[in-house]
């Protein structure tokens, strides 16, 4: 079975762990407040599946704007976190456990992005990926 090379990243297997972590914890809130669900779920997905749309696209270009649209949603997802926790629905060990790992593949995910642009600068994109 072919692995996508995207696979093998640390953001995105952290994209994957997030993801798996906010459909566990937000389960419990499911009922009361289906939309705020409803947005973090699809913000966590929206993670991942940009950086594995962007990657299979053939274009460098066009997988730097996925995966900064993957950035955008991390950073939704983070503030989402944040209001959880402020508004009690995630307790100090969730909320940690989430926050940390949202603020690391951010970071990775930021850095990701910096080496796809030198990549793109350096025309070294193809011989990577292709």
């Amino acid at each position: 079975m072919y692995e996508g090379g995207y696979k093998k990243l640390i953001v995105y297997k952290n994209a994957c762990e997030l993801r798996r972590l906010i459909y566990k914890y937000t389960d419990s809130f499911k009922k009361e407040d289906p939309r705020l669900v409803s947005q973090m779920r699809n913000a966590a997905r929206s993670v991942k599946q940009n950086i594995v749309e962007g990657y299979k696209r053939d274009s460098i270009g066009i997988y730097i704007n996925m995966c900064k649209v993957s950035y955008a949603s991390l950073e939704e997802l983070i503030e989402d976190i944040d209001d959880c926790f402020e508004d009690e629905r995630f307790n100090s060990e969730i909320y940690d456990q989430l926050n940390d790992l949202a603020k690391r593949t951010s970071y990775l995910l930021s850095r990701y992005i910096n080496s796809l642009f030198k990549m793109e600068r350096e025309g070294t994109w193809r011989k990577n990926f292709k």
